[in-house]
């Protein structure tokens, strides 16, 4: 069981409800050490002096604001401490608004407020009652850990959630920040209709645990392959931006696809799989693809022949090795992966480390007959 990070009491008006304060949240990044380059030696950071080189302690540093180049307000931590907001142990609500004001971009952290104690119980779920039936949220000062935050307590369906708050001035202008925004609004027409076609067609019901985080399976398939000596296959390259002539043929495609894939969607709930199952699926199904991909070309054993007769034999043995190369205008239509698929089943030499225009270069080459010194004398590149 969980132990509060924060206790203390929230107040409203003259009531008063102790309570703690639980992350709702974890990370689930895969961390990495670091290691010098060809060994297995740790990198660790230390604190060093910039002019001697010495390692400092703790004890012997102190904080400086810099007022001018190479000129420094000094601040003690016991000075810091002085001024620091009082350890509070109170959330005092202040003023209830509409949740639905707040704008996402304030929300920062989550937490679970949980009553400490049975008997406070009654009280708790009242304060939740009342901000679920009135839309409300109640804003509220706290210090923890030395700061003081702006928060936001809210309900849920069976326990209140307390969320800081982005200070104001913290929040940025997006009409200062950003170098390009639309100088007008979207005009109702075709274009629009069919965008609202496509969100209708797209949308459900939110169920959090159909989304993953793919990217820290991939690097976490990649630590597995690259501790079993495994080959590791590039990503997909990012989609090229959508031009504004095609416009409606692509929302047309989107929509159409949108529609097939919701059919496909329909069927596969009726026949439900455990979302664990499912992720644990994945990453093997993507190393079996790869598995079969890489080994077509290796599993038949070679048989050394002449002539024709050793060109159709060869041919057999490695695939579309002794193919017609592909023209690099039909190669260029291909994403990276499937120019690396490719290449992996014409098992073409040092593919993991190409580029896309490399590997479109060597595709093109591969098949390719090969003439030697003498005159009218094929040989079949190996």
């Amino acid at each position: 069981m969980a132990r509060a990070m924060w206790t203390g009491v929230i107040t409203f008006g003259l009531v008063t409800v102790p309570v703690g304060l639980y992350t709702a949240t974890e990370d689930h990044t895969v961390h990495f050490h670091q290691l010098q380059r060809g060994t297995s030696d740790r990198i660790r950071n230390r604190r060093v002096n910039e002019r001697t080189g010495e390692e400092v302690t703790a004890a012997d540093i102190v904080k400086g604001f810099e007022v001018g180049e190479g000129e420094y307000v000094v601040v003690e931590p016991d000075e810091l401490d002085d001024i620091a907001p009082g350890r509070s142990r109170t959330v005092e609500i202040s003023d209830f608004v509409d949740l639905a004001e707040i704008e996402p971009v304030y929300f920062a952290r989550t937490y679970y407020v949980a009553p400490r104690g049975e008997q406070y119980q009654k009280v708790y779920e009242l304060l939740r009652a009342a901000l679920a039936e009135s839309g409300k949220a109640g804003i509220a000062t706290l210090v923890m850990r030395g700061r003081q935050y702006l928060t936001a307590l809210r309900a849920e369906e069976r326990l209140l959630v307390l969320q800081t708050l982005h200070w104001a001035d913290e929040v940025r202008d997006p009409g200062r920040e950003l170098p390009e925004l639309p100088t007008a609004r979207a005009g109702r027409g075709k274009e629009l209709d069919m965008a609202v076609q496509l969100v209708d067609a797209l949308s459900g019901p939110w169920e959090p645990s159909r989304y993953h985080d793919t990217y820290q399976e991939k690097v976490r398939d990649l630590v597995r392959a690259k501790a079993e000596g495994q080959e590791i296959t590039p990503a997909e390259e990012a989609p090229a931006a959508t031009d504004v002539i095609d416009l409606m043929e692509v929302l047309q495609g989107s929509i159409d696809r949108a529609r097939g894939t919701a059919k496909t969607g329909r069927k596969r709930a009726e026949r439900p799989e455990p979302a664990e199952r499912t992720r644990r699926r994945a990453p093997a199904e993507r190393r079996e693809r790869t598995e079969r991909a890489e080994g077509s070309a290796k599993r038949r054993p070679a048989r050394k022949t002449t002539g024709k007769a050793g060109e159709k034999a060869t041919g057999k043995a490695t695939g579309k090795a002794t193919q017609r190369a592909a023209p690099k205008s039909e190669l260029r239509k291909l994403s990276k992966a499937e120019l690396y698929q490719r290449a992996t089943g014409l098992d073409v030499a040092g593919r993991s480390k190409m580029s896309r225009e490399e590997l479109i270069d060597a595709l093109a080459r591969t098949g390719r007959p090969q003439r030697t010194g003498r005159p009218g004398k094929k040989t079949v590149a190996a």
